[in-house]
């Protein structure tokens, strides 16, 4: 579990230059899926994607199946992942709300990401019977099929609007964390194990803030629209994102909450970076968003360890599987310790912001 860190130079208090561990790659231990079967829901989105291209470039699995509901992303990602250049491909129409289809998907699958969800906080404030049907109870359909077909183990991808969440999107995956790691009680101790991975906005992701601002800088826009200039987010890329999953899936013993210790930086760092010469323009804050985001609550400090390069929130139930991390070095945060936006110490600056684009773009 040593942490892996690429370092960039930011400059120091008296105009030094020091070092600062702040793009951590995750790729240790990364599980091996050599000859194994995985399946992706919400395959064809921005972190399915990526997912397939790291897994084709550094393994040979059996089956690495798309399972999604749109037909024509399907069609668009064969024609990258076709077939007939990697056999392993299986492209399963599907939907997260259809226990049925995900049980006939599963069959002989040895490993799971949930990938699908109804994201947009907007969409989920005004369609909220879709977003429950596809995130809560689609989550229980997921896990009713998993331990039906006896899948080694599953993870979750989830956010950071899950903690202390304000509005229905942040709510419904919070009610989706819960589900999957209850679902290990189910399981048994030889069953299958359920863990999530929480973590914040991803650069580059389709309908992410930083395409939006490219998109505006490209077409001539006069100025940037800014929500709050105080506002903070927690910055992932998408190979960190998938490199995480892939390690926390192989190191997961079923009930964790992995939280990787990623950089924040302000909303008004960002536009600046990518629209330098345009004004910015205080648009107010949106409905069901928040000024900064957390990703691991005060409250939840009493049963959070932390490893070199990620945090574990684990379920209070789970006694003996916190001695056993702390048992491999994992330490125990203080009580009321909290891993915000806003408070992380890992703060970037205009250079830092520059590597991290650089990563996600490369």
């Amino acid at each position: 579990m040593a942490q892996r860190a690429t370092k960039i130079l930011v400059e120091g208090e008296a105009g030094s230059e020091r070092e600062r561990p702040v793009l951590r790659d995750f790729s240790q231990p990364w599980l091996d899926l050599n000859d194994k079967s995985v399946l992706v829901t919400g395959g064809t989105g921005s972190f399915g994607n990526h997912f397939v291209k790291t897994v084709l470039a550094h393994y040979k699995p059996k089956r690495l199946i798309i399972f999604s509901r749109d037909e024509l992303k399907q069609y668009e990602m064969q024609q990258i992942f076709a077939p007939e250049r990697h056999p392993c491909m299986r492209y399963f129409i599907g939907d997260v709300r259809d226990r049925d289809r995900l049980e006939m998907a599963m069959s002989g699958v040895d490993y799971v990401v949930h990938a699908a969800a109804l994201k947009q906080v907007p969409a989920a404030e005004y369609n909220p019977f879709e977003c429950i049907h596809t995130n809560v109870l689609g989550a229980e359909n997921l896990v009713y099929a998993a331990l039906r077909n006896k899948v080694q183990k599953v993870v979750a991808l989830s956010t950071d609007k899950a903690a202390n969440p304000v509005n229905l999107y942040g709510a419904s995956k919070l009610a989706s964390d819960k589900i999957f790691v209850a679902a290990n009680n189910l399981s048994g101790a030889d069953g299958t194990k359920f863990a999530v991975v929480r973590y914040g906005n991803v650069f580059g992701s389709r309908g992410s803030v930083v395409p939006f601002f490219k998109k505006l800088t490209a077409a001539g826009a006069t100025e940037l629209p800014i929500t709050d200039a105080r506002m903070t987010r927690f910055w992932i890329t998408l190979t960190q994102g998938v490199n995480l999953v892939l390690s926390s899936m192989e190191m997961c013993k079923g009930g964790e909450i992995f939280v990787p210790k990623i950089a924040s930086t302000t909303i008004t760092g960002l536009a600046t970076l990518l629209g330098p010469d345009l004004p910015q323009k205080i648009v107010g804050i949106r409905p069901g968003e928040k000024l900064h985001e957390t990703m691991i609550p005060a409250d939840d400090s009493h049963w959070t360890l932390e490893l070199p390069d990620r945090y574990l929130i684990l379920a209070s139930f789970a006694a003996a599987l916190r001695e056993a991390y702390i048992h491999r070095g994992a330490k125990p945060v203080e009580e009321g310790f909290s891993y915000s936006s806003d408070n992380n110490p890992e703060q970037l600056d205009a250079r830092g912001l520059q590597h991290l684009l650089a990563e996600a773009y490369a």
